[in-house]
């Protein structure tokens, strides 16, 4: 896909999320990779996700230096991290969605994994996510922490596609923007499970885990 392509991709998925009411006011960022490496597209600061125009996205250098476009998100930093944290990413998305940061406020699971097991398509589709804790929006100190999340995922042999941060909200990435919506609304709708489920429900067994795992590649 060349850069023409992926600046209407970016505008598509930000106004599909928008419009389905995942993301709100000028809350969320959407980056994706240049097919060449050489750097990345990204939402324009205080911009609406609904409302992208794809002249104005940002592009930037592989280090983050502003090449044309509006001036780029607060969260640069953090895209650059992940990009160069994991070679499979080539999609960040940051939203945030109501029902993840409200399990912040509420109480996540765990910090290692916000929220347990409870669906197939959770285990097989998103994964554990590890909880980031609060920091300023576009703190550089957030890329460094979930930098290390990445690595030391990988390191156990589980890696992760997403975090959540604590007080703002899930940060995924994914091949695609469309991929990382998906991503992102399977995590949302877990959350919101787990919030409107009393008594709480008991997660998949470690056998059923492991079916997923030997089935669908399931990353748990």
């Amino acid at each position: 896909m060349n850069l023409s392509a992926l600046r209407e991709s970016i505008c598509r998925v930000g106004r599909s999320l928008f419009e389905r009411g995942y993301v709100h006011g000028t809350a969320g960022n959407l980056s994706v990779r240049a097919p060449d490496g050489s750097g990345f597209l990204i939402t324009p600061t205080d911009a609406c996700l609904g409302f992208l125009e794809p002249a104005a996205l940002a592009q930037v250098d592989a280090e983050g230096r502003q090449l044309s476009g509006s001036p780029a998100s607060k969260t640069l930093a953090l895209h650059r991290r992940i990009y160069e944290s994991d070679a499979e990413a080539q999609c960040v998305l940051h939203t945030h969605a109501t029902n993840l940061v409200a399990l912040t406020l509420a109480g996540v699971w765990h910090r290692d994994a916000v929220l347990p097991p409870l669906t197939p398509y959770f285990v097989m589709k998103v994964g554990r996510v590890p909880l980031i804790a609060y920091r300023r929006p576009g703190d550089p100190a957030v890329a460094d922490e979930v930098a290390q999340a990445i690595a030391a995922a990988r390191a156990a042999g589980a890696p992760i596609r997403a975090v959540l941060c604590e007080r703002l909200g899930p940060v995924v990435w994914q091949q695609s923007p469309d991929a990382a919506m998906a991503v992102l609304e399977e995590l949302e709708e877990t959350a919101r499970l787990w919030l409107v489920c009393q008594p709480r429900p008991a997660p998949l067994t470690e056998n059923q885990i492991d079916e997923l795992r030997r089935h669908f590649g399931a990353r748990w």
